[in-house]
């Protein structure tokens, strides 16, 4: 089996000190081992320019390709979809319908109340027929962990 290292760039999209450490170390992992530095995409232009300044450079990414793409998270749905199913039909995961006001609102009265905001679940309590009933009329959702 082939080590595959891969460098996930900070949400904040500009590549700092400690993202460049980050790259490097996992960079001469892969190296070591004969494997592959994968680059998944950011902030594209300052990390690709980070990088190469750097003088790191990766073996697969948005802009190389390569046999495990794609490589941006959002494009890769439809292969994770099946797994997500599995997990919601063995009981691991469920349909949450909660609406981003909603959530919002939960967050705001947590800080209010000097909580940290944690979701209450609210969604796991729905039957399987209010489940395919929202699922049926097209209502947005995502797939939420029991744990």
């Amino acid at each position: 089996m082939q080590v595959r290292t891969r460098f996930a760039p900070s949400p904040t999209g500009y590549m700092h000190l400690g993202n460049l450490r980050t790259a490097l170390y996992t960079y001469l992992y892969a190296r070591r081992t004969g494997g592959k530095f994968i680059l998944r995409p950011g902030a594209v232009e300052v990390i690709y320019n980070s990088m190469k300044t750097a003088g790191l450079s990766h073996d697969e990414g948005p802009d190389v390709g390569g046999p495990c793409g794609p490589y941006i998270q959002s494009q890769r749905k439809d292969s994770y979809m099946p797994y997500a199913k599995q997990l919601v039909e063995s009981g691991h995961a469920y349909y949450c319908f909660c609406t981003k006001e909603r959530l919002d609102e939960a967050r705001a009265e947590a800080e209010k109340q000097g909580k940290t905001f944690r979701y209450d679940k609210r969604c796991l309590r729905l039957s399987k027929e209010e489940v395919q009933a929202k699922l049926d009329a097209g209502e947005p959702w995502v797939i939420r962990q029991t744990t």
